[in-house]
């Protein structure tokens, strides 16, 4: 009997202490801030991105970029980079709820990988 009580006396602390933290992690969070100031930063590119760019966009559009937009090496085949082209227009063409502007990026990176294959 002794052994039951006691056994769920302990959950219970277990239970309301265990409550105290998960209530308390917010402010420890923030504390931990001032020590590692881009701790959150670190977490998302970490876990949640880790296979995207993290780069936005950059002015005037060069090979290695376009290369990243469509997920190809720089130097690939015209085959590699149409067939790559298609799939990624397919996915984000504006008539299937894509972005314009990702569409006009998409077809520019084409053209300029498209003009530096030729010129190998």
């Amino acid at each position: 009997m002794t052994a039951a009580i006691t056994t769920g006396l302990g959950m219970a602390v277990l239970g309301f202490g265990g409550r105290v933290v998960l209530r308390q992690m917010p402010r420890m969070h923030q504390s931990l801030r001032p020590i590692w100031p881009n701790l959150s930063v670190l977490n998302r590119q970490t876990w949640a991105n880790a296979k995207y760019y993290k780069g936005g966009f950059e002015v005037q559009m060069s090979r290695s970029e376009a290369a990243l937009i469509l997920g190809v090496s720089p130097r690939a085949p015209l085959k590699k980079i149409k067939e790559c082209h298609k799939r990624v227009m397919l996915l984000n063409h504006p008539d299937r709820g894509g972005s314009p502007c990702i569409a006009a990026k998409i077809n520019a990176a084409k053209d300029i990988l498209d003009k530096a294959g030729r010129s190998f």
